[in-house]
């Protein structure tokens, strides 16, 4: 569950949006509207004003670590600081990479070695290993191929299934269509319910 209460910053909002365990929302908008922004506000990654709740209690009453542990936002272009791949996991020998159709041998490679889909197929399992109740997603098959992006979906309906509430930010109205309950358009900083057709 995420409880997203007037939330705004300048440029966006006041947002309010609920979304309910095993929902996910997706958000369209044209480049430069503010999608990505919004995600980062709702993370606490950028100054912004209104209260957000998660099954884990209200943003304003848990430390920002903590907070982005149970609402993890997977950016459009991850983080790396270590030299290996399995030095960003807690528990690398646990990570399921054939689900993402990644080899078993994923965790020895070096990042810089990565391709960019390779990037964002680890980044998304690194943040399912901290198993968060909500996932903040920011176009994150932009760099897959489709047969990839497959598997990720795949991955996210398994997500779905286990009561995880996401928000997915996406360029493309057919991937809204396949994984989302609710469509919306970010535009004028405000969110509007998407036209049918």
């Amino acid at each position: 569950m995420l409880d997203i209460d007037t939330i705004s910053r300048p440029g966006l909002g006041p947002i309010s949006l609920r979304v309910a365990n095993g929902e996910c929302v997706a958000i369209t908008g044209a480049s430069g509207s503010g999608k990505s922004l919004l995600l980062r506000a709702i993370a606490d990654l950028d100054p912004n004003s209104g209260e957000v709740r998660s099954q884990s209690g209200a943003r304003s009453a848990i430390p920002a670590p903590e907070w982005r542990r149970k609402v993890a936002y997977l950016p459009a272009e991850s983080g790396w600081w270590a030299d290996t791949v399995a030095q960003h996991f807690e528990t690398p020998e646990k990570v399921d990479l054939a689900t993402l159709g990644l080899a078993p041998d994923a965790m020895a490679w070096q990042v810089a070695r990565l391709s960019s889909g390779e990037r964002q197929r680890l980044a998304f399992l690194r943040m399912l290993s901290r198993q968060p109740e909500v996932l903040l997603l920011d176009e994150p098959t932009a760099p897959l191929d489709a047969d990839n992006t497959a598997l990720f979906e795949q991955r996210l309906h398994r997500c779905l299934a286990r009561g995880t509430s996401i928000i997915l930010v996406t360029h493309d109205p057919a991937q809204a269509k396949r994984l989302a309950n609710r469509h919306l358009v970010l535009a004028d900083g405000q969110l509007t319910e998407a036209a049918h057709g």
